[in-house]
């Protein structure tokens, strides 16, 4: 059971300030948290006195924001840590892939240590929840999730975690329907995919036998799905319709969904319509390379499906790029698409919140509330508009209650 303490001082943001019908301005105001057993127990005005005798943890006008969540990564396909190497150009996914069966063998000595070193790094840019796929094929087997199991729940005092279970090298392509059953029964808690057009070469089929497992071991699917265009629209219909047969609601996510940016708006509205009914989540890594389709995130979420970002890796054999702070990567998007005003820097945070954001459209806090979980970060930022564009850093972290990390620490 956590201590119970005061977190004095902290600014939430606590409406907006309005000019012609339009956020101008994010509007702060200091209070004291009470927090007991992992939860913000009350919540009163800075301006009150607290006459108990309870500790007290100086919050000193920082402001709190949501905690922040990486919703895709690979942590156990990564250089981090060796010498610099850029990345060798590939034609094709099938040729990456290639490269990579020669790779995985070799490296797997490595992968305890690299996995540490990038959680270490995600969790100095303030994430606290980490959605991880580990690769499930037959160059390495279990072995990727055996590892990452034992790596991540050294964390799990300090951070919240899924795994997924990832036939990287097809499904279907390489047989991996087995390993995948054993694998759901070993510790991964999420059913992965990859391309059933462009990889497995047999949509109908890649998919039933994705959801089959996912069924058998009552889990959520999270699907990688590069497939551009029409081959890929036509897989993303082909999977809310099993969605909807399985009664698998709320239970879905597509990775990437580039095809979603391929296709005409209303047709990606349209099939958006569809993911929002069936409760299927995007998630985005924010790929913005030339021949590389973003999906229209900001349509996406606007029509009722909640999208996440993140990191995906960063100094692979997949690309070189990246410094495990999702908060850029969103700052990076939000410039990319213009959202320069308030509102709209405001309303990205969701982005990387699972969807929690302190105001609502209409300017009301709505996070934190009593009984809420006592994580957050806590940040110079005046605001979380200014927190996206400026990339503000987290000062202090505090995950189920208690203070993780001082600012000091991350140097």
């Amino acid at each position: 059971m956590h201590k119970a303490y005061w977190l004095v001082n902290v600014r939430l943001e606590d409406g907006y300030e309005v000019e012609d019908g339009t956020p101008v301005r994010t509007l702060t105001k200091e209070y004291h948290l009470f927090i007991e057993n992992g939860k913000i127990a009350s919540i009163a005005s800075a301006e009150e006195q607290i006459k108990d005798d309870y500790d007290r943890i100086e919050g000193a006008g920082l402001l709190a924001l949501p905690p922040i969540a990486d919703s895709h990564f690979h942590l156990d396909k990564s250089y981090y840590g060796e010498a610099w190497k850029a990345v060798k150009p590939a034609a094709h996914l099938l040729d990456r892939l290639e490269e990579e069966a020669q790779i995985l063998p070799g490296k797997l000595n490595t992968v305890e240590a690299t996995a540490r070193l990038l959680i270490d790094k995600i969790m100095e840019a303030g994430t606290t929840h980490i959605r991880t796929h580990v690769n499930i094929d037959p160059y390495v087997g279990l072995r990727h999730l055996e590892i990452l199991r034992e790596v991540l729940d050294d964390y799990r005092d300090r951070l919240t975690y899924e795994i997924v279970a990832f036939p990287q090298h097809g499904l279907l392509r390489t047989n991996a329907a087995a390993l995948m059953r054993e694998a759901m029964k070993s510790g991964a808690t999420h059913v992965g995919g990859l391309d059933p057009g462009g990889i497995d070469r047999n949509i109908e089929r890649s998919l039933a036998d994705m959801m089959d497992i996912a069924v058998e071991a009552n889990a959520d699917i999270d699907i990688h799905l590069h497939d551009p265009d029409y081959l890929g629209l036509y897989t993303i219909n082909k999977l809310l319709s099993l969605t909807e047969e399985a009664g698998w609601k709320n239970r879905v996510a597509i990775s990437h969904g580039f095809a979603l940016g391929g296709v005409t708006l209303s047709e990606a509205r349209e099939t958006a319509d569809r993911m929002a009914t069936s409760g299927v989540h995007l998630i985005s890594a924010a790929t913005l390379r030339a021949k590389t389709s973003l999906p229209p995130l900001q349509d996406m979420k606007e029509r009722g499906v909640q999208v996440d970002l993140g990191c995906d890796s960063i100094f692979d054999w997949w690309g070189p790029f990246g410094n495990a702070s999702i908060t850029d990567r969103l700052s990076r998007l939000a410039e990319y698409n213009s959202w320069i005003d308030e509102r709209s820097l405001a309303e990205s945070l969701s982005y990387i919140t699972r969807g929690i954001i302190p105001l609502s459209g209409s300017g009301d806090r709505v996070w934190p509330q009593a009984g809420d979980d006592a994580s957050m970060i806590l940040t110079e930022a005046q605001c979380s508009p200014e927190f996206i564009a400026r990339r503000a850093r987290a000062v202090k972290v505090i995950h189920q209650g208690v203070l993780q990390t001082k600012r000091e620490e991350f140097a």
